[in-house]
């Protein structure tokens, strides 16, 4: 008998995707107020105000803070003692099916060649869903609605072991030529170490982190991003990124992995708890 049904898992799929594409978590906004507070651009003190209505509509009305309902990225922790019975992708699959419809959210999965639009946010490979193990007999399912515009901004760069000190430069070159169009203030996720794949999973998952949290190192790189004055909306200002998080993994002698994954405003995600532990 399992733990947790599959009926459980669609039904948490769609309250999360809801959750995170109607309400911006707290740390977020919170982090936003504070950029219109200090904000010394009249033009980028507006457009914060402007982002702030749109975060407190959307969350009101239950509707998505931003056309582009995103790319949905699932980061699910499982208990090595959790039972299951049924196919937990196809779970969470059947969930982004019907939220897709019910939220609704836009239909934004498509071939990479033909561009055939599947119509329900679901083909091979997406949605992407990321697996890690813990302890206990919960299911930890986590939603990062990942839109494109922040997206198609990111990189990736294989650098020289003896580089290290290229990694802010390069994520430097990487905002200043993303400009405004990521929708800023952004928020910088960087991966740096394992391999050319594994340094985009690190980048994508610093995402999640709290945006009051960062280290010294992490301060000081965004320190640099806002003195390049691109500010909210690219329109100039103050405040061209809202935090830096970084996360590292042991790599190969002779590499030096690193990916900057930016992502706009909008950083929705949400997460839903499931077992016998909750």
């Amino acid at each position: 008998m399992s733990d947790i049904s599959y009926d459980d898992v669609v039904a948490a799929t769609m309250d999360i995707l809801k959750s995170a594409e109607t309400v911006l978590p707290r740390d977020v906004v919170d982090s936003l107020e504070a950029a219109k507070q200090r904000e010394s651009s009249p033009v980028a003190r507006a457009q914060l105000e402007s982002i702030l209505r749109n975060i407190d509509i959307a969350a009101r009305n239950g509707i998505p803070m931003c056309q582009d309902t995103g790319i949905l990225v699932f980061f699910v922790e499982i208990g090595r003692e959790t039972r299951i019975d049924f196919n937990l992708e196809d779970a969470i699959v059947e969930g982004v099916r019907q939220a897709t419809g019910s939220i609704p959210l836009r239909p934004n999965a498509v071939d990479p060649l033909d561009r055939h639009n599947s119509g329900d946010n679901t083909g091979e490979g997406i949605p992407d869903i990321r697996y890690e193990f813990m302890d206990g007999k919960n299911i930890r399912i986590t939603v990062a609605p990942k839109g494109a515009g922040s997206e198609n901004m990111s990189a990736l760069r294989m650098l020289n072991p003896t580089e290290t000190e290229d990694i802010r430069r390069f994520i430097l070159e990487t905002v200043l030529k993303a400009g405004g169009k990521p929708c800023p203030p952004i928020i910088v996720g960087v991966g740096i170490g394992g391999s050319f794949d594994k340094a985009a999973r690190l980048a994508k998952s610093a995402l999640l982190e709290d945006t009051d949290d960062m280290d010294d190192f992490e301060r000081s790189i965004l320190d640099d991003i806002n003195s390049l004055g691109i500010g909210p909306m690219g329109l100039g200002g103050d405040t061209t990124a809202l935090a830096v998080h970084v996360k590292k993994a042991f790599c190969h002698t002779a590499s030096l992995p690193v990916a900057v994954n930016i992502q706009c405003w909008a950083n929705r995600h949400a997460s839903v708890t499931l077992g016998a532990d909750e």
